[in-house]
């Protein structure tokens, strides 16, 4: 069996003195947000909190200052995404970009590339969506079918992508398709990925996938005879399937991974009161003590990300984990509290709790299913 580890984070005095200041920030830009839109957690999209926090030096925080960033540690950054997401702050805007996307470029782009899009990213201007899922596809990103074929001076790319949250509302997409012949001894070869300015090319279509709730979060993606020049590809062409994986741990080990439903476990303390049942004490003691561990083990993987490791089968239990506490912590909410859920309720808690609960499926879709996470887990651990 494989080594499967989680080393402690190093210290860092510097992210904790980070943390009054994040606290301080929050506290001043939103005395009047209501818990049910704090419940809204990283799908609140505000482009103009995002452009405040790149004032303040907290997007793209460990990347070079050459680059618009703030050469500061992953643990720092930790604290600004545990605080915004505790918070329930609107970050989504610019989420993407700070979390994978830019990172990607930062260290995969060309010259040109850096110095066009990062910049603008750390001053929370620029925002990503992300071009990987296709109809009938799942999770399975190797199934992709999208290609992008080689024509002078560029590529023409034909396909479709789905569940792009956001890109009605980005700047770029980060493109995975095919650019060669697909190798049936080996399903991860002949892809690669693009940087796509969604605001100049031409040639696609984004279309709403509403929600049940009625939102529009998700998108349908559609490339038909787009070019892209030779500059928007990003790394090595062929590569797309390391780069992607790579990419994927730093989407799966985050505070959001656990956190989206930290509202709720907020507004359920506060409905249960000062004296609350034992089995009510008990089930929070439960729901605090697995966020607590599922924050150990979130902050392990930035200490990895932070040596330039690639923890992708650690990344994955957390996100694994995370979703199961995420899905649970509703189910809890209703067996102490009999009341039901209402979005349109005045009392908080019942608001609160309607809206989770309407979101909970997703928590075990977005960034991979359940299936793949455990297939990725068990490869990791010599299992399979």
């Amino acid at each position: 069996m494989n080594a499967f580890t989680f080393a402690p984070p190093p210290p860092s005095p510097e992210a904790e003195r980070l943390r009054g200041e994040i606290r301080e920030f929050l506290a001043s830009e939103m005395p009047s947000y209501s818990p049910r839109e704090r419940a809204e957690s990283w799908n609140g999209h505000s482009p103009e909190f995002s452009h405040k926090m790149g004032q303040q030096g907290w997007i793209g925080m460990s990347w070079s200052k050459e680059y618009g960033g703030h050469e500061r540690s992953a643990l720092e950054r930790y604290v600004v995404l545990e605080e915004m997401l505790a918070a329930g702050a609107p970050v989504s805007a610019h989420w993407i970009a700070d979390r994978q996307s830019g990172p990607l470029i930062f260290r995969k782009g060309t010259e040109e590339q850096k110095r066009e899009i990062l910049p603008k990213i750390a001053a929370g201007d620029a925002f990503f969506c992300i071009g990987m899922s296709e109809p009938d596809s799942g999770s399975d990103l190797a199934a992709t079918r999208t290609r992008a074929n080689p024509v002078q001076g560029g590529y023409l790319v034909n396909g479709t992508k789905v569940w792009t949250s956001f890109a009605h509302k980005s700047h770029y997409m980060i493109l995975f398709c095919r650019t060669g012949a697909p190798d049936a001894a080996d399903r991860h070869s002949g892809v690669s990925q693009f940087v796509i300015d969604l605001h100049k090319t031409e040639n696609i279509k984004i279309s709403p996938i509403y929600a049940h709730t009625g939102e529009h979060h998700f998108n349908e993606v559609v490339f038909t005879d787009t070019f892209l020049p030779q500059s928007a590809l990003l790394g090595r062409e062929g590569d797309g399937w390391n780069q992607v994986t790579s990419e994927l741990a730093l989407e799966r080990s985050g505070p959001e991974r656990f956190l989206s439903s930290f509202t709720l476990v907020v507004e359920l303390i506060r409905a249960l009161g000062t004296d609350p049942s034992p089995a009510a004490q008990v089930a929070i003691g439960r729901l605090t003590s697995h966020m607590m561990t599922l924050r150990r083990l979130s902050r392990s993987v930035a200490g990895m990300l932070q040596a330039g490791e690639n923890p992708a089968t650690q990344a994955a239990l957390v996100k694994d984990l995370g979703a199961v506490l995420e899905q649970e912590t509703p189910e809890i909410a209703r067996l102490l509290i009999e009341a039901e859920p209402q979005a349109e309720s005045t009392q908080t808690y019942l608001a609160v709790l309607s809206h989770v609960m309407l979101h909970a499926p997703s928590f075990s879709l977005r960034g991979g299913t359940r299936e793949i996470l455990r297939g990725i887990i068990a490869r990791g651990l010599g299992l399979r």
